[in-house]
């Protein structure tokens, strides 16, 4: 799976940790940037991340600034992605399964570096079911989207 990453300042930190466990998993990685710990805009790197999603040469983003928030709110004002802040496991797998979730959002001033190790596994693991009351739901949010 290619995954798209992308951080700001805050995030930078905890970038290399998430690529090198993208990469352990087997996984391909195109770093979106920062480049390091300067002072940038996190709607830029969500950006960078989300025209990746939404061109299909990347199936799935994480997004990483101070707390998870700024890049969480920018990527998702792009149509068709599905961001979500996850500092759990659990609600990273869940995300995908149940909501089509591509784009995990961590807040590098909230998450230790071995619990986004595991959050980022289970969000890459995980697959949206697509079907029931799963695809019924999340064709809503599609609307939504399409309508707003």
């Amino acid at each position: 799976m290619k995954v798209a990453v992308a951080c700001d300042h805050a995030g930078f930190a905890l970038k290399e940790t998430v690529v090198n466990k993208i990469k352990a998993l087997g996984h391909e990685v195109i770093d979106c940037g920062c480049p390091d710990t300067q002072r940038v805009d996190f709607p830029d790197y969500a950006a960078k991340a989300g025209a990746l999603l939404t061109g299909r040469q990347a199936e799935r983003a994480v997004l990483i600034c101070g707390s998870g928030i700024g890049m969480c709110i920018a990527a998702n004002k792009i149509h068709g992605v599905y961001a979500c802040v996850c500092h759990d496991a659990y609600s990273a797998h869940q995300g995908v399964e149940h909501d089509a979730m591509n784009a995990l959002c961590l807040g590098a001033l909230v998450i230790g570096q071995h619990v986004a190790e595991e959050v980022v596994e289970r969000f890459l693991a995980a697959h949206y079911f697509n079907e029931g009351n799963y695809k019924k739901r999340v064709d809503k949010i599609l609307a939504l989207e399409n309508n707003f």
